[in-house]
């Protein structure tokens, strides 16, 4: 890396320096900033992080002024050297909780052994007898044993109840085999089992003579203590990279019929009596962790494995989304359509100059009012359709489960890079201002008595004319009466706007707010607008099948009433609709849409034809075959999975061997 010359060093940000500005901003003020630290905190409590904090920053490992240029591999091989450094610093420094809680919080990133040091700990403690204590407990404790606590399973996740690694009971020599009868059984998302645990304690559905009696904890023995290698009949790894975690080694595990002993299974609250063979039940159920869900009250349908698009809070996050990519679809080409006419229009005053010498000034203002609808159209419908697409990529991310944070789900990327459309080429609130200035300037030409020459004025000039009489819009039953209540919502907000900023002299600044939601309002009427007329047109009925046809239409309606009862507080205050049509719309109209599409759902988005290599997700396969791409990755494709580890903490080395540098190579 070639020099920074010292007259670059040297020079200084433009206009007022940031310290310049905190400074002003700080006199400013009178809060008594040491007092309310203290009363957040504790006097102790700060003086505690300052200790600290002196004595991480003078070790270079907790260094973080590289964190954000290394890959996946260097990230994981700095978190395990800082994880070991911080154990010898408990040691040392004779750390106790409150000390271990306040280092971690400092370091703020999750290291190697964060689920030894709690679930696995607090599993045994809890759960297991004074016997189990003694032989587990003790040297997890010392970090002999370092340990994981695997529950999720890459088919299951919430739905504990439904775990299929399974504990058999065999009375022949009091053993338990452990085994993971289909892929989705692997456990999955497990943190501190990837590269570092050599024991588990796992969830595992436990078996006597056939008979299941729900998840219970087992401590099982997974690598070997001395060359870390998985043990005959384990298979473990790390499951890859994820959106954000990535210090962390959350790992896979299967078991191909693997027996532990009886001492295995944590017995505090209940056991298998290895002298009647008969099962051992807890006082409560909920005694035991793994059961707490066991027994829940659901209906029939729920007990066994259920889609997540079956259940209506899942419906109400993503087909709403689904609906807008169609309502924006269309709103796009309409948006090239008056992009055409535009252009179109000046072609036209050129001719039209070039023949008589100089255009009319009706035809030089037809065509600037129609410019400048363009370009406040284009500015409000960046920053609604941008944010739109931010936030939705967040909802399906959690729709999806623990597997969206993934990076094999592919929405991690898509978030990241998409959202800079929300600053980049006008920041989204910064622009809608634009969008309110041209709304303004077109009231107060309604107001003037003049002509409407575009839409924007004429549905300024309606709601002049009608704001005595009110409105009646029957938006549960009109798909046009529904547009028009789109339409009047933002021609309201426009008039109330104009009163603040014309008659009552209130500031711009002051009414940033407003304009943001003027500009909104204004974004939703064009895109319902647009879908609405794009389903009206011939070609989409010559072109469409009746039933898909309708199906659209449900699409609308879905977009345009989800929308409508989002904002329904500005729908109501303009009296676009009453109080009732907003809870009809709610509670009737849009619930039923959702059972109408949601058996179109995956049609719908195969129509969009997105080939699997666009993608290149494994959730998003056309094929469906998710898990066994996500296992096919993790397993096959992760460099980490290449490294052994020597995970104690008293051990100078990261690896058995230099694995690292020979991946590097590699690489």
């Amino acid at each position: 890396m070639s020099q920074i010359p010292q007259w670059v060093r040297e020079l200084k940000p433009s206009g007022p320096q940031g310290s310049e500005l905190l400074k002003q901003e700080r006199d400013n003020s009178n809060v008594n900033v040491d007092q309310l630290a203290n009363f957040l905190h504790t006097k102790e409590g700060r003086q505690r992080q300052t200790r600290i904090l002196k004595v991480l920053q003078s070790e270079k490992v907790f260094d973080k002024s590289q964190n954000y240029f290394a890959g996946r591999t260097d990230r994981f091989e700095t978190a395990l050297a800082r994880a070991k450094r911080l154990r010898q610093l408990y040691v040392k420094e004779n750390w106790g909780d409150q000390e271990r809680y306040t280092a971690n919080m400092l370091i703020s990133e999750p290291l190697p052994y964060g689920l030894h040091e709690s679930m696995f700990l607090i599993t045994i403690r809890d759960q297991g007898s004074p016997e189990q204590h003694q032989k587990f407990l003790k040297p997890a404790e010392n970090y002999e044993y370092i340990g994981c606590y695997a529950q999720t399973e890459l088919g299951h996740g919430s739905n504990v109840r439904g775990l299929e690694t399974t504990a058999t009971w065999n009375p022949d020599d009091k053993t338990f085999t452990l085994h993971s009868p289909y892929l989705t059984s692997s456990k999955w998302w497990i943190g501190s089992l990837g590269r570092m645990a050599n024991h588990a304690a796992v969830m595992a559905q436990l078996i006597i003579a056939g008979k299941k009696y729900g998840p219970h904890p087992f401590i099982v023995h997974i690598r070997d203590m001395k060359t870390h290698q998985p043990l005959e009949g384990v298979h473990i790894g790390d499951i890859g990279p994820k959106f954000g975690y990535n210090t962390m080694d959350n790992g896979f595990l299967l078991f191909n019929n693997v027996k532990i002993p009886h001492i295995s299974m944590l017995s505090r609250f209940s056991s298998v009596d290895p002298k009647t063979n008969q099962y051992v039940r807890p006082s409560s159920p909920s005694l035991v962790y793994g059961t707490l869900t066991w027994d829940r009250d659901a209906p029939e349908w729920e007990k066994g494995e259920n889609q997540v698009l079956n259940y209506t809070m899942v419906q109400i996050r993503l087909l709403p989304l689904l609906a807008a990519t169609f309502a924006m679809h269309f709103t796009g080409k309409g948006m090239m359509a008056l992009y055409d006419a535009n252009n179109r229009k000046i072609r036209q005053n050129k001719e039209s100059a070039n023949q008589s010498r100089g255009a009319g000034p009706e035809e030089t203002e037809s065509s600037s009012d129609l410019l400048s609808d363009l370009h406040a159209i284009s500015c409000g419908l960046k920053s609604l359709a941008s944010s739109t697409a931010a936030e939705g990529l967040e909802v399906c991310r959690r729709a999806c489960g623990g597997h969206g944070y993934s990076s094999f789900s592919g929405i991690g990327s898509y978030y990241a890079d998409y959202l800079p459309t929300a600053t980049w080429e006008g920041d989204n609130y910064m622009l809608t201002q634009q969008v309110a200035r041209y709304l303004l300037k077109a009231a107060r030409t309604v107001l003037k008595g003049n002509e409407p020459t575009n839409d924007t004025t004429a549905i300024l000039a309606y709601f002049l004319s009608r704001q005595d009489q009110g409105a009646a819009f029957d938006i549960l039953g009109d798909d046009s009466d529904l547009v028009a209540a789109f339409a009047w919502r933002s021609a309201y907000l426009t008039f109330e706007a104009l009163k603040h900023r014309d008659e009552q002299k209130r500031s711009w600044n002051s009414l940033l707010v407003d304009f943001y939601q003027l500009s909104k309002a204004m974004s939703q009427y064009m895109i319902v607008k647009n879908f609405y007329e794009a389903l009206q047109a011939p070609s989409t009925s010559s072109e469409l099948d009746p039933e898909t046809l309708g199906l659209m239409h449900k699409l609308f309606r879905l977009y345009a009433l989800h929308t409508l009862e989002s904002e329904a507080s500005e729908f109501y205050t303009s009296s676009a609709v009453t109080v009732r049509q907003i809870q009809l719309a709610r509670s009737s109209a849009v619930m039923k849409l959702l059972e109408d599409i949601r058996p179109h759902a995956v049609r719908l988005v195969d129509a969009w034809d997105f080939p699997d290599w666009q993608l290149d997700s494994s959730l998003g396969r056309h094929d469906g075959k998710v898990y066994e791409d996500m296992f096919y990755r993790a397993s096959e494709l992760n460099p980490l999975n290449r490294i052994t580890v020597d995970p104690y903490p008293d051990s100078p080395t990261l690896f058995r061997k230099d694995e690292s540098k020979e991946l590097k190579s590699k690489l």
